[in-house]
């Protein structure tokens, strides 16, 4: 996996989402590398590590990313959510605090969890992807930029990062769609060891806060918290704000 650093201070590991590759965090790097050591993951698939022969799979991207980087904090944004939160639980010993950022252990609705998104939706992507590539990365792209108090500005930063990096292994995509459909990590929370923080977005329309909120009231010692006019990814739209409580969360850890 290609794994860029930049920064100097404690080190800080950050995770992207579906479709991306760590470059979409250049807000937060401009903003943090000044008191951070910054570990900027692309995830087996996606951008520089496209052509990376281990699977997009929760145990052992984690396992291997245990053992490439140092002991750090792992903040994880959308499907990077599911790896954070599984690496804290996993391996606790080298992932001292996590954060998510619109991530949630489960992202798909059910009788015990109704803030989820309908399944369907993820198997819609999953048919667009065999029928057209580009049309639907630019649906989902819009979909997390939807809501946001600068949807076209957020959509036009995604946009631009999408394919910086090149074209994400649309095989490896439909796996991403297929975490994000049918995995649930909620046993882990009750368990879970190290201090997290769940930062949500208000208008969010992929990850509601209230279903980050009940996530986050499952883990001891969880802090959950929103940002008010953001959508998807409020460290394009809300840099500062995201910026300032991650340092603040991870000081010291």
């Amino acid at each position: 996996m290609h794994i860029e650093v930049a920064g100097r201070g404690a080190p800080l590991v950050l995770l992207h989402g579906w479709a991306m590759h760590g470059g979409v965090f250049a807000p937060l790097r401009q903003r943090l590398q000044a008191q951070r050591t910054l570990y900027l993951v692309d995830l087996p698939g996606h951008g520089l590590s496209r052509d990376a022969a281990l699977p997009l799979a929760l145990g052992p991207v984690v396992d291997a990313l245990a053992d490439a980087l140092p002991a750090a904090p792992w903040v994880g944004w959308s499907l990077g959510g599911l790896f954070a939160l599984q690496a804290a639980a996993r391996h606790p010993h080298r992932v001292p605090a996590l954060g998510m950022l619109c991530a949630v252990p489960r992202f798909v609705r059910g009788e015990d969890w109704p803030h989820g998104m309908s399944a369907e939706i993820f198997r819609d992507f999953a048919r667009g992807l065999r029928s057209d590539y580009r049309a639907t990365l630019d649906r989902f792209l819009a979909l997390e930029a939807f809501g946001s108090d600068d949807a076209r500005g957020e959509l036009r930063a995604l946009r631009a990062e999408v394919f910086a990096r090149g074209e994400p292994a649309a095989h490896v995509l439909a796996d991403g769609l297929g975490l994000l459909e049918r995995s649930d990590l909620r046993a882990l929370l009750p368990s879970l060891t190290v201090p997290s923080l769940w930062l949500s977005g208000r208008r969010d329309r992929l990850v509601d806060p209230r279903a980050m909120q009940a996530a986050a009231a499952l883990a001891p010692g969880a802090l959950a918290e929103t940002i008010e006019h953001a959508g998807h990814a409020p460290f394009l739209t809300h840099a500062d704000a995201v910026a300032a409580r991650l340092l603040q969360f991870t000081a010291d850890r």
